[in-house]
């Protein structure tokens, strides 16, 4: 990929056609539609299909309107749990009572008995694997004294993920009037727990799991029928219906389906696929820069020396429909002139995608190393150039 400068006024226009592209979308990115059909009819309440790495949306119906999202709220659970082990806060060998309250827990379970002790992570795998509510009350209870306290760190995290449509008050999804989410935050949620924990996601494809002589097996029937599936969560109650939320990744490509109310656990299944089939099938994302990557060096006056490195504070990627690669182009728009002092991570410009013609997505171009003021002598010297120029 070669890159033009052109000095235009009082910036620079840095341009690339993309001869191998690819770049980070934003969440809300809407890129402009090539020959691509219309998703699938999805037999669900509500639905969403999101790309993991740029975040852009491939397909949605009522995905902002409040449901419930039954056990799906253990994929909550497991996130505020993951953040404690992370912290240090806990281990994964840490013992834990079952209390009575967890025992007696109505719904799907893991068979834990009352006053035995059990290592926090046998049992995350039981709440992950088989969405045990007597495992995720007796987490609940460790973590933060009562289930209560835990769904107000629950509540504070998704206020910090943006999950502005959701709501809880317990760790199961047990139904409560004040217990609800969208299909758009639940897909926030998982891509959160896809990033921050790479390796306790990968316990979401464990097929089956074994407790105290019982074993049970992953209700997400995608896990045998379709191997790019590694994951997340399914739930059920008879007023929310069968909820399913499933990831998949191809060729480098990750998506994230979530499905709620459908009719039964086959169709949760089946219409998860029809969308992850849709997404891989008409649509594919690349990266063009990596985070922090030096996309340019360009002229810093009045400075210790005279070059600065420019490049994203993050990965930049994009979604578009497939076989429409040489249809992107992108362009750097740097500030001229850049006067020192520079400070790190100092915004001076910004890199626009355009997608047949219509922009898709603009980051900041920041700097990558700071360069201070210069001696008087330089400073002088760059102040007479300055003048020509």
């Amino acid at each position: 990929m070669k890159l033009y400068v052109v000095k235009t006024g009082q910036s620079f226009i840095v341009k690339a056609w993309l001869a191998l592209l690819l770049v980070v979308c934003l969440p809300q990115l809407a890129v402009a539609q090539a020959a691509v059909p219309p998703p699938p009819e999805v037999a669900a309440r509500g639905y969403i299909l999101m790309d993991f790495n740029s975040g852009r949306v491939l397909a949605e119906s009522k995905s902002d309107e409040r449901m419930e999202p039954a056990s799906l709220t253990k994929i909550m659970t497991s996130y505020v749990i993951f953040k404690e082990i992370e912290a240090g806060h806990v281990k994964l060998s840490d013992m834990v009572t079952i209390s009575e309250r967890a025992w007696r827990m109505e719904g799907s379970r893991s068979f834990m008995r009352v006053g035995t002790q059990v290592p926090v992570e046998v049992l995350l795998k039981g709440m992950i694997v088989q969405s045990g509510n007597d495992a995720s009350v007796a987490l609940a209870e460790h973590f933060a004294g009562g289930e209560e306290v835990f769904a107000s760190l629950m509540n504070q995290q998704a206020q910090a993920l943006g999950m502005s449509g959701t709501h809880f008050v317990n760790a199961t999804g047990l139904p409560d009037p004040q217990h609800y989410t969208t299909a758009r935050d639940m897909a926030l949620l998982t891509r959160a727990l896809i990033r921050d924990f790479p390796e306790h996601y990968k316990w979401h494809a464990i097929r089956e799991f074994t407790y105290n002589n019982i074993t049970q097996h992953n209700r997400n029937k995608l896990l045998w029928r379709n191997k790019s599936v590694d994951g997340v969560k399914t739930g059920h109650t008879e007023s929310a219906g069968f909820c399913l939320v499933a990831s998949a990744q191809q060729d480098g490509m990750r998506l994230i389906s979530v499905v709620l109310g459908t009719a039964g656990e086959n169709e949760r299944a089946q219409e998860s696929d029809k969308l992850l089939g849709y997404g891989f099938r008409f649509f594919e994302t690349r990266r063009l820069y990596s985070a922090l990557q030096s996309l340019s060096t360009v002229r810093i006056w009045k400075g210790e020396v005279e070059q600065l490195s420019l490049g994203l504070p993050a990965d930049l990627y994009l979604t578009f429909p497939r076989g429409s690669y040489n249809d992107l182009k992108a362009e750097m728009r740097v500030e001229n002139p850049i006067i020192a002092p520079a400070a790190k991570g100092q915004r001076y410009g910004s890199v626009n995608i355009t997608f047949l013609g219509e922009p898709v997505v603009a980051q900041p171009l920041i700097a990558l190393n700071a360069v201070a003021e210069g001696n008087i002598l330089q400073r002088a010297m760059d102040e007479v150039r300055l003048w020509f120029q």
